[in-house]
C-alpha cells in the first residue's frame, strides 16, 4: 500500500493520470514526422520522467518503482525503466538494500540555477528584510508550482524570538494559506476559476466546507487589499500576505508572519498591513511590475 498523507502535488499527479497513461494515437498511415522519427516517443519518456522526479520529490519518505506506478498511472515496467534512466544519469539515488529512491544533489544545482539567475528575488529583497526588521516576523517571497505555493526567498528578522521553519522550497497549501490567498487575488477570474477546479479535484469531498472558506477569505482580500489566515493553516500560526504582477505579467505573493502569541490578528491588520502594502508597492516600482490588484467580481 502507497503510505497515507499524500500532498496537494500527489493527489494532482493521480488526477491527471490517466492523460499520461491513455495517449490517443491517430489512425496508422497517420503519423506524423515526428511520430515516424521517434521524437514523440522521446517527449513521452521525457515528461514521464518529469512526473517520476515531481513525484519523488513532493513525498515525506523514499518511493518504491510500485507506489510510483500508483501515485503516476505510469505501467510499472516503464517506472522502471525511468527510474533506472535516473540513477545512470545521476538525478536518483536508490537506497542500499532497498528497492526506494531519493533525490541526488544534482536536482539541487537544477534548483540553485533557478534561484540564480531569479533577478526578482535578489531585486526584492532589500524590501524584504526591511519588512522582517520593522515588523520582527519570517517574511517569505512565494510563486505557485502546481497546487502549491513554494518560498524562493526567506528572510528571518535579528529581532525575533520565534521565525518560522519555512525555508527557501518549503511548501505552503494554496487554499489555506495567507500566500496562497493573495495569489489567488492578483489572477484574472478565467485564471482563478481554472485554478479553483483543480483545487476542487484534489480536495474531493473536503472541498465544500473548503470553498466556504475562501470564498469569504478572497472577499475579506478584496476588501482590505491583502490576505490573511489565523491558524487554519497551522494551529497558532497567523500570517497575512499580498501579491504582485512582475513586468512580463508572472505572479507573486509576499507572506508576513508568526506564532498567535506574537502577531494576533488585530495586530495584522493594523500594524503590519500597512507595511506589507508599503513593500510591495515598493517591490513593483522596482521591477517594473504592478501591486496586485483587488479581486475581480
Amino acid at each position: 500500500m502507497v503510505r497515507q498523507g499524500r500532498t496537494s502535488s500527489q493527489i494532482e499527479m493521480m488526477f491527471h493520470k490517466n492523460e499520461m497513461t491513455h495517449e490517443s494515437r491517430p489512425p496508422r498511415g497517420t503519423e506524423t514526422a515526428k511520430e515516424k522519427d521517434g521524437s514523440g516517443d522521446e517527449v513521452t519518456a521525457l515528461a514521464r520522467g518529469l512526473t517520476v522526479l515531481r513525484c519523488i520529490a513532493a513525498a515525506d519518505a523514499p518511493l518504491s518503482n510500485r507506489e510510483l506506478t500508483e501515485l503516476t498511472g505510469i505501467p510499472k515496467p516503464t517506472v522502471s525503466r525511468i527510474t533506472a534512466t535516473l540513477v545512470s544519469a545521476g538525478f536518483l539515488f536508490r537506497l542500499q538494500d532497498s528497492e526506494r529512491f531519493v533525490l541526488t544533489s544534482s536536482v539541487l544545482e537544477l534548483s540553485n540555477g533557478f534561484l540564480r539567475n531569479f533577478d526578482i528575488r535578489a531585486r526584492s529583497r532589500p524590501f524584504l528584510i526591511e519588512l522582517a526588521e520593522r515588523t520582527s516576523l519570517s517574511v517569505h517571497l512565494a510563486v505557485r508550482d502546481r497546487l502549491d505555493m513554494v518560498v524562493i526567498d526567506a528572510i528571518k528578522p535579528r529581532s525575533a524570538v520565534l521565525v518560522s521553519r519555512l525555508e527557501v522550497g518549503s511548501r505552503m497549501n494554496l487554499s489555506r494559506t495567507a500566500v496562497g490567498r493573495a495569489y489567488l487575488a492578483v489572477l484574472t477570474q478565467p485564471e482563478r476559476e481554472k485554478l479553483l477546479l483543480g483545487l476542487q479535484a484534489a480536495e474531493g469531498d473536503d472541498w465544500g466546507h473548503i470553498s466556504n472558506r475562501l470564498q469569504h477569505a478572497l472577499q475579506e482580500t478584496a476588501a482590505h487589499g491583502f490576505a490573511i489566515s489565523t491558524g487554519e493553516w497551522h494551529d497558532g500560526l497567523n500570517a497575512i500576505a499580498a501579491g504582485f504582477i512582475g513586468p512580463s505579467g508572472e505572479r507573486y505573493a509576499v507572506n508576513c508572519g508568526g506564532s498567535a502569541h506574537q502577531c494576533p490578528r488585530d495586530w495584522l491588520m493594523t500594524r503590519a498591513a500597512p507595511l506589507l502594502l508599503e513593500c510591495i508597492a515598493r517591490i513593483a516600482l522596482e521591477i517594473g511590475g504592478t501591486p496586485g490588484r483587488r479581486l475581480d467580481t
